[in-house]
């Protein structure tokens, strides 16, 4: 039986467009001693796999040809492991395809929630990502300025009402005025300021008249740079991504100013990888769970449709075009 994939057909030269990728069929693998078979159905679409293709992370680079590398929600289909049977709901690492046969032990089992793609939003990478990069990294105190960048997306969304839950005055940067109105609006964020605005610089400086206590970076660059000019005495910085470089060649303006200002302002910077924190998943899960259910935490998602637009998802999220957490059902 054949098994759809999409591949990287050539490496992109500028920012990545759908041509960059190639849809291929080739057979159904078969599981093997210790292995399950998995059928696809949602995938994570996550701006960190750009960064992949050019070989700048912790992970190895991709090369054309290769299936893309993808987080999804899968069912088992068929089980050669006796942990797993037909039937099972895992989260796996199997790549931009229909199936893919995994040992048993490269898989997880997520608690049994509804609805189902929480799993890969708050109840997933981003809302860990969120969970420990803002009270592990960030340890906000009540009453302090907390500014996020990239507010509006799957980690900053989730990052600014933790802050807000505690105590913190928290201002999110995001693109274009329909994110700072739901920003201030649906999420309750006590400011927000649109970086693509020529006003910018002095939106934000009217927004945190004392000054940052805690900056949540996810974009890197120019942003960086401007909240980097407003943090207080003694703020600290935590570095979780740098959206707004990953669909270059090269890098992109910004930071300046970092060895002087760090000195003067004595600032702490911070970066982290959410599987640092593997071992506390648990307790992470637990108080997320209790967040979302009580209304303290809104959750955003948008499905798309289709293994064969995985593509152009991920080139919209890259874009900036996307709200809350995306995904595709296969």
């Amino acid at each position: 039986m054949a098994n759809r994939q999409i591949v990287l057909d050539q490496h992109p030269q500028g920012p990545l467009s759908p041509e960059h990728f190639r849809l291929t069929e080739v057979e159904r693998p078969c599981p093997g001693d210790g292995e399950v078979l998995l059928k696809a159905r949602y995938f994570s679409v996550d701006a960190g796999m750009r960064a992949r293709m050019q070989g700048g992370t912790y992970l190895a680079p991709l090369t054309p040809g290769q299936v893309i590398p993808g987080v999804g929600l899968a069912e088992v289909v068929e089980s050669r492991a006796a942990v797993l049977r037909p039937g099972d709901l895992v989260i796996a690492p199997m790549g931009w395809q229909e199936y893919a046969a995994l040992p048993a032990e490269g898989v997880s089992r997520p608690p049994s929630l509804t609805p189902e793609t929480h799993l890969l939003s708050v109840f997933g990478v981003p809302g860990l990502t969120a969970y420990f990069g803002m009270l592990e990294c960030g340890q906000p105190n009540p009453g302090e300025t907390v500014v996020v960048s990239a507010a509006a997306g799957a980690v900053g969304s989730i990052v600014s009402q933790i802050a807000k839950l505690k105590g913190c005055r928290v201002v999110g940067v995001a693109g274009g005025p329909d994110k700072v109105a739901w920003l201030t609006g649906e999420l309750g964020l006590d400011a927000a300021v649109d970086y693509k605005s020529p006003e910018f610089m002095g939106q934000l400086a009217a927004a945190v008249p004392k000054g940052i206590d805690l900056y949540f970076d996810n974009v890197g660059g120019e942003v960086f740079e401007a909240c980097l000019a407003q943090m207080g005495s003694l703020g600290r910085i935590v570095c979780c991504g740098s959206v707004s470089q990953y669909d270059r060649d090269a890098p992109g303006p910004g930071p300046r100013g970092v060895p002087r200002l760090f000195v003067t302002k004595q600032l702490t910077m911070r970066g982290f990888v959410v599987y640092a924190f593997e071992d506390r998943y648990a307790e992470a899960l637990a108080e997320l769970q209790a967040w979302v259910a009580s209304g303290k935490i809104k959750v955003q998602e948008e499905v798309i449709d289709g293994l064969e637009n995985l593509p152009k998802a991920l080139v919209s999220v890259l874009r900036g075009k996307s709200r809350g957490k995306w995904m595709v059902r296969v």
